[in-house]
């Protein structure tokens, strides 16, 4: 028995030598030191020995048990620590070499043109606001004074998800619970996609975006109006741009005018952008309709005021000299790089 026990201590140390991992040598303590191990069966085995050999025997085992033990740890430390230096020697960073490109995400043009014209009416002293995009008929139409027999209420216009909610046709519905909850002054812009059932081309959309502005107050009148769309037009076209007022109506402001301003793709020689006649239709605006004052109960007499909806889309298109708004919802990086 002892003679067994010395070549598995040698055959264990030997092969506990040559482990060349963590996995080889787990394997090699389970055989010698497990449950069923060889060193474990040779204790089995002292019940066949003589009273007086069994502890000189057990004590002889117990050693080469204990010396095995040391011997694992000691190699699987060895291992562990080869392994790590290994690693270490793999994920090495070398500074010479030249960085990998970050690339980041950009505004997109709508987005960008967004910031600057919330900049310019905040600068001018205006409160962004906000309003749900599935709007009811009350505020979408009745409240801003466009008739039942109105064509804008015709199902070809407007997206309807029932008989009284439909998809907002204009930001200006947020007008409205503006000045349902707010009492004079007031003077707030919103912001917001809106859709009608257009046919898609170059030019429409039946998703869009629209930025509403509305101005109320005692004494507010076109010359008000005017100031602002100047101020506003000088900010984002140029100090050198030209604005025009022509007549025009909507149910919910009187008077009514259609904003121009000269054709930034020419400079107002004309071509083929402004169809030659030098100009570009940018916004329509009015004096805010005495009903739809009524209607969010504010005294017309005592309060006057004015608003205007601005094309988003249209804007950022004459901005950026950008032919076809198509190109803004189509998402080609090759497009949104260039900005």
């Amino acid at each position: 028995m002892k003679e067994k026990l010395s070549a598995i201590s040698l055959e264990a140390k030997n092969a506990v030598a040559l482990c060349e991992d963590e996995s080889q040598i787990e394997n090699l303590r389970v055989k010698y030191l497990g449950k069923k191990g060889e060193l474990t069966a040779i204790l089995k085995q002292m019940g066949s020995l003589s009273p007086e050999e069994r502890p000189k025997m057990g004590a002889l085992v117990n050693e080469a048990k204990q010396e095995l033990e040391a011997l694992i740890t000691e190699k699987k430390d060895e291992l562990k620590a080869k392994a790590q230096e290994a690693k270490l020697k793999a994920e090495t960073i070398d500074i010479t070499m030249p960085a990998k490109e970050v690339k980041s995400g950009k505004l997109h043009p709508l987005n960008t043109v967004l910031d600057d014209m919330i900049n310019i009416f905040q600068s001018m002293g205006f409160d962004v606001v906000d309003g749900p995009e599935v709007e009811t008929d009350h505020y979408n139409f009745e409240c801003l004074n466009v008739p039942a027999d109105h064509p804008a209420r015709d199902m070809q216009d407007t997206f309807y998800l029932a008989e009284n909610l439909l998809l907002r046709t204009q930001t200006s519905a947020a007008q409205i619970r503006t000045m349902e909850t707010r009492k004079p002054p007031i003077r707030v812009i919103c912001p917001g996609r809106v859709f009608r059932a257009d046919e898609v081309d170059a030019t429409h959309s039946p998703v869009f975006h629209q930025i509403e502005g509305l101005v109320v107050d005692k004494g507010i009148t076109m010359c008000d109006l005017k100031g602002v769309l100047e101020e506003f037009a000088h900010e984002i076209y140029g100090s050198d741009t030209k604005v025009k007022f022509r007549p025009s109506f909507f149910p919910f402001t009187e008077p009514s005018v259609e904003v121009d301003v000269t054709c930034s793709e020419c400079g107002g020689k004309g071509c083929r952008v402004c169809k030659g006649s030098g100009w570009i239709e940018i916004l329509g605006a009015g004096m805010v309709h005495p009903n739809v004052l009524k209607s969010c109960g504010i005294d017309p007499e005592e309060y006057s005021g004015f608003a205007f909806g601005i094309g988003l889309d249209r804007l950022t298109t004459t901005r950026y000299k950008i032919s076809d708004i198509r190109l803004l919802f189509e998402n080609d990086k090759r497009f949104l790089d260039q900005f």
